[in-house]
C-alpha cells in the first residue's frame, strides 16, 4: 500500500547519487581522465553536440588526453570549446590530434576541489532529504485519506528513514573516494 511510494522516493535518490557521479567526473584530478571531457559541447556545423560524439578521446599517459576529431575541420571548434571550459586546460593542436597535458595540482587547488566535490555531496544530501519529504508528504496524505494506518505511517516512515540513511552513507563513501583521488600526489 505505501511501498510504491517508497520504491518511487529510492529510485529518485538513486539518480541523485548517479547526478553526483557525473559531478564528480568533470571534477579534475591532476589525472587524465577522458570522462573529464564529457561535458565539452562543439558547434558542429550549427549543431550542438557533445565532444564524445564527433571524436575519439583516450588517455595515452598518465597526465594525457589525446583528442582524435572523426573531421578533421572540427579542430578549430574543438579547441575553442576546450579553452571556454572551466577546466583551465590549454589544447595543443598538431592539424590531426588535440593533445590536453593534465597539470599536476597543487596543494591549494588540491583543497578547493577538495571543497567542491564536499559542496556537491552535500548539495545532493539536501535532494536526498527533499525526496524524504516528498514521501512523507504522500505518506501523511495517504493516512489523511484512510489509505493507511496511524501504525503504517510510522512503520512507513521508519523505512523511508532507513532508505535515506542508506543513500546518504553512499554519498558519503562517493565523497571519500573522490577527495582521496584528489588529495594522491
Amino acid at each position: 500500500m505505501y511501498d510504491h511510494v517508497i520504491e518511487d522516493c529510492s529510485s529518485r535518490m538513486e539518480k541523485t547519487i548517479t547526478a553526483l557521479h557525473y559531478t564528480f567526473n568533470n571534477i579534475r584530478t591532476g589525472r587524465a581522465n577522458p570522462k573529464l571531457l564529457d561535458s565539452i559541447r562543439i558547434d558542429y556545423y550549427g549543431v550542438d553536440t557533445p565532444l564524445t560524439q564527433i571524436a575519439g578521446v583516450s588517455a595515452p599517459e598518465a597526465r594525457l588526453l589525446l583528442i582524435s576529431p572523426w573531421d578533421v575541420k572540427a579542430l578549430p571548434q574543438i579547441e575553442r570549446a576546450i579553452l571556454q571550459s572551466d577546466l583551465g586546460l590549454n589544447p595543443s593542436n598538431d592539424g590531426k590530434v588535440i593533445r590536453l597535458a593534465i597539470p599536476e595540482l597543487n596543494e591549494e587547488r588540491r583543497k578547493d576541489l577538495s571543497k567542491l566535490a564536499r559542496k556537491e555531496s552535500e548539495d545532493s544530501k539536501v535532494a536526498i532529504r527533499n525526496i524524504r519529504k516528498d514521501g512523507m508528504d504522500q505518506f501523511k496524505k495517504m493516512e489523511k485519506n484512510k489509505e493507511i494506518t496511524e501504525d503504517d505511517l510510522r512503520i512507513a516512515s521508519d523505512k523511508l528513514q532507513k532508505t535515506v540513511d542508506d543513500f546518504i552513507k553512499k554519498i558519503d563513501e562517493v565523497l571519500e573516494k573522490k577527495i582521496t583521488e584528489i588529495m594522491q600526489v
